[in-house]
């Protein structure tokens, strides 16, 4: 299975790091860096010494583009060109549980798409997405941190 990452306005530095050591322990092909998401190096090569700090490295063996905020939407018209199955990983009413994610299909392609730690996706992106996909919260808290909804997802995916 070839798995893609898109992670659409990220703003910690730590998220992002988490997010690229936890692709690489589970063999995901490439990570983008939507909108303001931080990339490993900034605008000058210079490295971001706390995303780096958490991701042990692994910005140097996943691979990883940078991309526009207005770019998403032409890039998920392409991956599904290509035949790619794309998963939002995001709390909404028109969502499944992630753990039927071997119900929808037999897939070989997929990319699974993460929004912003505080205000999520965009309606506009998850109307593109072929499944919304959400991990059921049974305690107090409405949510999980995205680099560990991330794990556990990708996971699943992985070991279905």
């Amino acid at each position: 299975m070839e798995i893609l990452v898109v992670l659409y306005n990220l703003r910690s530095l730590y998220n992002v790091g988490s997010i690229f050591r936890t692709a690489d322990a589970g063999g995901v092909s490439k990570i983008y860096l939507a909108g303001y998401t931080p990339a490993p190096f900034d605008i000058f090569k210079k490295p971001r010494r706390r995303l780096i700090k958490v991701s042990l490295g692994a910005e140097k063996n996943v691979a990883w583009e940078k991309i526009s905020q207005n770019s998403v939407g032409k890039l998920f018209s392409h991956l599904k060109n290509q035949g790619y199955k794309i998963f939002a990983v995001e709390q909404s009413k028109k969502a499944i549980p992630y753990y039927q994610i071997h119900r929808l299909c037999h897939f070989k392609k997929v990319v699974l798409v993460l929004g912003n730690e505080v205000k999520g996706l965009p309606f506009s992106l998850l109307k593109k997405m072929d499944k919304i996909l959400e991990i059921p919260m049974l305690g107090k808290k409405e949510s999980l941190n995205v680099s560990v909804a991330f794990a556990i997802v990708l996971y699943r995916l992985l070991f279905k």
